[in-house]
């Protein structure tokens, strides 16, 4: 049994205070962290409660929001301003789980799930670079239809299994982090971390550092945003494969695009090749498949997802031929 301390924060910075202590992990729905202590893939020696700190969803003066770190993925997908101005985010959190865990999970631990590779997972008969470095990567030559074909190493193919992230990479979002040496803001895309020689680190957070809000910039065509996820089944599922998109079209042409795909990384994929290529192009079907492959151009399959490239492309042609039809 891994014994350990647990610590309630009343504010961010007593939240960074108490986890100053070796092992610490913050702690808020549990959604993610409590199930990787009982794999015994965590073993923290302390925890610290973070859910009190702030839950709220601002509107700021230039019209983005400020959605406090605490806040519940209901809460988030139920708020009028999510659901009006950044849809695509409201429907990749309702994509993202059943109704029991989204009215645990908090924004913050959202983000900081970890991947669930079943090679990972299995820590009694597989070895994993991500679980313990240098071991090696049983899933490049094992079941691998759920893994990357972007950005992945001989050291990890394993994929980011969030929604939510795949939204906000779309939609620009900023993080807001407190850490020992203060406050600071890194941009959303940046965040996480592909895998390259150390599949372990999987952000570019400092040691201690504490996410306590994320920000999302005013994006008028945002409104004109969806969230597309291909599953197994119905039910609860991760992506195989899924795209974000928000898509400004004016008097037929392409003016201004986001776009991101999950299912496909290590880290939320934010899809700037498809991006470049569509601005200033036609709002058109074809436009919109040339985009995706020139995106998946360096796309690199395994032996069961090789599926994913062409899946992927479909998938987002559709998602955006979706949106123009709806600006035409």
């Amino acid at each position: 049994m891994n014994m350990f301390t647990y610590m309630r924060a009343s504010t961010a910075v007593d939240a960074v205070r108490l986890a100053g202590e070796p092992n610490s992990k913050y702690l808020g729905g549990g959604t993610n962290l409590v199930d990787l202590m009982r794999e015994t893939l965590e073993r923290p020696a302390a925890l610290v409660d973070v859910t009190a700190l702030s839950n709220s969803i601002e509107e700021q003066e230039d019209g983005g929001l400020l959605i406090g770190a605490a806040a519940r993925n209901t809460l988030v997908a139920e708020h009028r301003l999510v659901r009006t101005r950044y849809p695509a985010l409201a429907r990749a959190i309702l994509a993202g789980a059943s109704a029991q865990i989204r009215n645990m999970a908090t924004v913050g631990g959202n983000i900081l799930q970890r991947t669930r590779c079943t090679y990972f997972y299995d820590d009694d008969g597989s070895r994993c670079n991500k679980r313990n470095p240098g071991q090696g990567c049983d899933a490049k030559e094992g079941f691998n239809r759920y893994h990357a074909i972007l950005g992945s190493s001989p050291c990890c193919v394993a994929t980011h299994p969030s929604d939510m992230c795949v939204a906000l990479a779309a939609l620009d979002a900023t993080v807001h982090l407190r850490g020992s040496a203060g406050e600071r803001k890194l941009a959303f895309v940046d965040l996480h971390r592909l895998p390259e020689e150390h599949p372990e680190h999987e952000t570019n957070l400092e040691p201690g550092e504490l996410i306590i809000a994320v920000e999302l910039p005013p994006l008028p065509f945002a409104t004109y945003s969806t969230y597309r996820k291909v599953r197994d089944r119905a039910s609860y599922a991760f992506a195989v494969v899924s795209v974000a998109a928000a898509l400004d079209v004016q008097e037929g042409v392409v003016r201004d695009v986001r776009l991101a795909l999950g299912g496909v990384a290590h880290k939320p994929w934010r899809a700037r090749k498809a991006e470049a290529f569509l601005r200033g192009q036609p709002a058109q079907e074809a436009h919109f498949r040339a985009a995706a492959e020139a995106e998946l151009a360096d796309a690199q399959s395994l032996l069961y997802n090789g599926f994913k490239i062409e899946l992927a492309a479909r998938t987002l042609a559709a998602v955006l031929t979706e949106l123009s039809e709806a600006q035409a």
